[in-house]
């Protein structure tokens, strides 16, 4: 369950924080306005607070029953997302400008300078800080213990409840989060040293 909600949660994220990201680098000043805003709520309050908020206070709200692991990916999409946005933009900002100027002189369209020219540096300099992000998220899906998700915590809770051995259990349940964000870091990595320039 903790693989799953952290798999989608970050994919999703991704998604969102590359869309954010790149608004507020290059997007209209309304848009990137927005998309600051998005970044500055959340950025400013915990990931507990808005996973409650999803999950108690949404259904008050606008009268939407959301699951809880559907409320942990959703949080997750949403906070993994703004920080994303940041890296995503601080990465496509610190290409140097003579790239861009280097495509538009060869007329080439934006989107193309974007997707051939300055999204791959910046790429390369997003991995250290994606990864980051990603074993932080990972780490983060234990705290959604607080609406009841099946968990690796949740579970491990619903183990020591029943037998009382917390030094074994919860020693296991850290060995699980060392283990997954060690392949994790691994992984990440590899990827950093195929993308390095020679």
């Amino acid at each position: 369950m903790t693989i799953k909600i952290t798999f989608w949660g970050l994919f999703g994220g991704f998604l969102l924080g590359a869309l954010s990201g790149v608004t507020r680098a290059y997007g209209h000043p309304v848009l990137s306005a927005i998309a600051q805003v998005y970044v500055a709520v959340i950025r400013g309050t915990p990931i507990v607070v808005q996973v409650m908020f999803i999950y108690f206070a949404l259904p008050l709200l606008a009268d939407i029953r959301v699951d809880a692991e559907w409320a942990a990916i959703a949080t997750l999409i949403i906070n993994s997302g703004a920080y994303i946005s940041e890296i995503v933009r601080g990465s496509l900002l610190s290409v140097h400008k003579g790239l861009k100027e280097a495509g538009q002189a060869m007329g080439l369209p934006f989107h193309k300078i974007l997707f051939h020219i300055i999204g791959p540096v910046a790429f390369r300099r997003m991995i250290p800080p994606l990864g980051n992000q990603c074993i932080i998220s990972l780490k983060d899906s234990s705290l959604f213990i607080v609406i009841g998700v099946a968990e690796l915590t949740r579970q491990g809770q619903e183990i020591m409840a029943s037998n009382f051995r917390a030094v074994e259990i919860w020693s296991a349940v850290a060995i699980v989060y060392l283990i997954l964000t060690g392949l994790m870091a691994l992984g990440l990595h590899l990827v950093e040293r195929r993308m390095r320039i020679l």
